[in-house]
C-alpha cells in the first residue's frame, strides 16, 4: 500500500498541549501550590511501583507474608538509599534486577514512592545518585525504547 492511503493525523491542538500548566494554575490560584510529592514529579513512581512491584509487594504495600517482603514500614526501604536502589539493579534473593527495563529516572521515581507511601517517610531518591551507583555496580544499563522489560 503507498503512503497515500494513509492520511497523516492532525497534531493535536495547542490548548490540548497546555492542559497540564493549566490545571497547575487552576491549583494554584485555588490556593493548592504546596509542592508536588517527589513521587508525582517526573516519572509516575505510583504507576511504576503498580506495573512493575505491586504483583508481588502488593498495592498497600505489606508484601505476602513468608514469599515477598513488605515494603511498609520496612527499614531497608527507609534507610539510606544505596541498598534498595542496589536491590533493584542487581535483585536480590528471588527478586529479579530492573536494571535493564528501568531507567536511572524510574528508578528513583519509583523508589521515591515507596520511601513516601504506606506511613514510610524516607527523602526521595535522585536519579544522579541511581546512575552513580548503576556506574559502581557495572549493572546492566537501561535499553532506550527497545523491548527491554523481561519481567
Amino acid at each position: 500500500m503507498s503512503r497515500a492511503h494513509h492520511p497523516k493525523r492532525a497534531a493535536p491542538p495547542a490548548w490540548l498541549a497546555a492542559l497540564p500548566a493549566w490545571f497547575m494554575a487552576l491549583a494554584y490560584a485555588a490556593g493548592a501550590a504546596a509542592p508536588l510529592p517527589a513521587w508525582a514529579q517526573g516519572a509516575d513512581g505510583k504507576a511504576l511501583f503498580m506495573k512493575n512491584c505491586a504483583a508481588c509487594h502488593q498495592a498497600s504495600g505489606k508484601g505476602i507474608p513468608g514469599a515477598f517482603p513488605a515494603l511498609a514500614g520496612n527499614p531497608l526501604v527507609q534507610g539510606a538509599p544505596g541498598e534498595p536502589v542496589a536491590v533493584l539493579l542487581q535483585g536480590r534473593g528471588g527478586m529479579p534486577d530492573f536494571s535493564g527495563s528501568l531507567s536511572d529516572e524510574e528508578i528513583a521515581s519509583v523508589l521515591s514512592y515507596a520511601r513516601g507511601a504506606w506511613g514510610n517517610k524516607a527523602a526521595p531518591v535522585g536519579a544522579e545518585a541511581v546512575a552513580a551507583l548503576r556506574g559502581q555496580l557495572g549493572a546492566q544499563r537501561h535499553a532506550s525504547g527497545q523491548m527491554s522489560n523481561k519481567h
